[in-house]
């Protein structure tokens, strides 16, 4: 809501009042809030759709679900977790924070980034409705040809997967070119790229690999949906194509996303271990050096999701090394990790004990990936419950586990107000023994032979005892999940105030108040060391050169940030932003009624989507006319 203040810059950067001011704010707070309760929500219905697949396995020869509902929700708790939870959440911290930690004001790019966001929620919105019209995706996340073709998919459950994975796919691009620029050249003035926090050079790293990684992606589903609607053979060996491409790309995005979800959790991890262990983090240069490695060897991995295709074995002996190699990196972090808990002085409060237990469960998941990176040891365990305990203990349990203690160590910021330790306490030990308690079983039922992706099994074949701990254990999942909600929910009101600094951090974004104001900075803060709160404090937030007292205090009513270097950060120039638009919205509203008339086979409503798209373009380039 608008309030006029008689400050230009309180009144410039606050948003317009009412529901048109809400549907056209831009500002990256806004839109990071905006992304990090819609991936929840994402993470809470995948969430409930599990339950619902672990009651079936519960027991053997189980008729709660008939194989048609399996499948559907098979495929769409996949989907959800994978496309709608895992990247989006990493991307929405690096939208909310990193403006934060660099001492900027906002995204380079609002509007962009807004759009994003409404190609991200119309995107999920668009595979969710396929609910209602009764045409659920079943193919599974990975959706393989030919089951995912036209003849064994004639209807258009496909449909609805293909477009509403590629809108989202679209909105994590877009995120990920906003963070790369606002990391390489808004940083505040003396960060030099040496000195930025390991939580910036984790979505550094992601976002440059969601911009190698997403657009073959996208590229695989338009082909494969040509394939449906068109009668193209991309994809079908009859007319000369190859459902082993598909593979290929898939798996060339899928590998690497398995990094792009994991390495802003590192990034997290790597942000609250100094504050909660009172001291700085051990080998800061080795971990940046790792996350970069990473990046680069994630894109040298992704045939060990294709061991038993038929691959020749000498192919395979290169795919084997690439999986082993990327373990070392990797083992440096966590090593780094080990040696800063002992050297410093821990303070066993929630953020923490999430870090504790990511610690636990991913060293537990990379240790069985190892096992699963032998062709010898993969064509024994492919396609049974081993791979799926495995990727839960890397994707989930080294996800879950650090998004929980963001959220429990930057709340505070952004709400102002503290979650309480004890029912922090109580959820993470519900999370925790629940989470081993459903997925350590499933190792031992997937050596014993159970397959993945199947509805049910016969009993007194030795699988009835692990799936039932294994059901047990996820709805104890569900218990700590739903105390972490309601402590969420009970923080929000009745929570205690939590100050601008309640833990004592070291990086920029505890040097504003809580919440930030909209302008982050009214002084543009200069960091000459990696953590400025503890060496500088208090901070420098007068005087300096002339820039700095214009944008503090501005004689003309615009938008203003400043650019910088992007090796040292040396001030650059002031940059006008845009301060309100509802063009975003219009155009991720036009996309989605052009992909409905894909979907449904009308040219009469994809004309009035690609109409909507042009007058929303044009609209949105003319609109920089009127402004400052």
């Amino acid at each position: 809501m608008t309030t006029v203040t008689g400050d230009r810059l309180e009144d410039v950067w606050a948003t317009r009042p009412g529901l048109v001011g809400w549907l056209g704010a831009v500002n990256h707070k806004q839109v990071g809030q905006r992304f990090i309760a819609t991936a929840f929500v994402f993470f809470l219905v995948g969430g409930v759709q599990s339950l619902f697949m672990r009651y079936q396995l519960g027991s053997p020869e189980s008729t709660f679900l008939d194989p048609e509902t399996y499948n559907q929700l098979f495929t769409m708790h996949g989907t959800t977790m994978m496309f709608l939870f895992a990247v989006p959440i990493g991307e929405a911290f690096g939208i909310y924070f990193v403006p934060l930690m660099l001492g900027a004001r906002d995204m380079p790019f609002p509007r962009l980034n807004a759009f994003g966001y409404w190609a991200y929620l119309f995107g999920g919105i668009f595979l969710y409705s396929s609910f209602l019209a009764g045409s659920v995706p079943d193919s599974g996340w990975y959706a393989y040809p030919p089951l995912s073709g036209p003849e064994y998919s004639p209807r258009s459950n496909l449909d609805f997967w293909l477009l509403g994975v590629t809108f989202v796919e679209v909105s994590g691009v877009i995120a990920a070119f906003e963070i790369v620029v606002l990391i390489l050249r808004f940083r505040a003035p003396g960060m030099a790229i040496s000195r930025m926090p390991l939580f910036v050079w984790s979505l550094l790293v992601t976002a440059t690999m969601i911009l190698v990684a997403f657009p073959p992606l996208i590229m695989g589903t338009v082909l494969l949906e040509l394939d449906r609607k068109v009668g193209t053979g991309f994809y079908d060996p009859a007319v000369g194509g190859d459902p082993m491409l598909w593979q290929h790309i898939f798996w060339w995005f899928g590998h690497p996303e398995v990094y792009i979800i994991l390495l802003p959790a590192i990034g997290i991890v790597s942000a609250i271990l100094p504050v909660f262990t009172r001291t700085r983090i051990v080998g800061y240069t080795f971990i940046a050096a790792a996350t970069v490695a990473i990046g680069i060897l994630s894109f040298g991995v992704w045939v060990h999701h294709m061991f038993t295709t038929g691959i020749n074995l000498l192919g395979l002996t290169f795919f084997t090394a690439g999986s082993l190699l990327i373990t070392i990196p990797g083992g440096v972090q966590i090593f780094a990790f080990i040696a800063t808990l002992w050297r410093g002085r821990p303070v066993f409060k929630p953020p923490l004990l999430h870090v504790i237990g990511f610690l636990v469960v991913f060293v537990f998941g990379g240790l069985s990936g190892v096992m699963v990176a032998s062709v010898p040891f993969d064509w024994q365990a492919h396609d049974t419950y081993f791979v799926v305990a495995h990727f839960h203990y890397v994707l989930i349990g080294g996800v879950l586990f650090p998004v929980l203690a963001g959220l429990t160590y930057w709340l505070p910021k952004m709400t102002g107000r503290l979650l309480d330790d004890r029912l922090g306490t109580v959820a993470f030990w519900l999370l925790f023994a629940g989470f081993n308690l459903t997925f350590l079983p499933q190792h031992v039922v997937g050596l014993l032979g159970m397959p993945r992706r199947v509805y049910t099994y016969p009993s007194g074949i030795g699988w009835d005892v692990y799936n039932l701990l294994s059901t047990v254990g996820a709805f104890v999942v569900a218990a700590g999940m739903a105390v972490f909600v309601a402590d969420v929910v009970r923080s929000r009101w009745r929570g205690a105030p939590a100050g601008d600094d309640p833990w004592g951090g070291n990086t920029l974004e505890w040097a504003t108040t809580s919440p930030p104001e909209p302008f982050n900075f009214r002084v543009i803060p200069i960091a000459t060391t990696r953590d400025p709160l503890w060496d500088e404090r208090p901070l420098d937030l007068a005087g300096g050169p002339a820039w700095r007292r214009e944008l503090a205090h501005p004689v003309v009513s615009r938008r203003e940030m400043v650019s910088t270097s992007v090796l040292d950060a040396a001030p650059h120039e002031v940059l006008t932003l845009p301060i309100h638009s509802l063009w975003p919205l219009g155009l991720a509203a036009a996309l989605g009624v052009f992909l409905i008339g894909v979907m449904v086979d009308r040219t009469s409503i994809g004309l009035v989507g690609l109409a909507g798209l042009a007058v929303c373009v044009i609209g949105w380039l003319w609109s920089r006319q009127d402004e400052p």
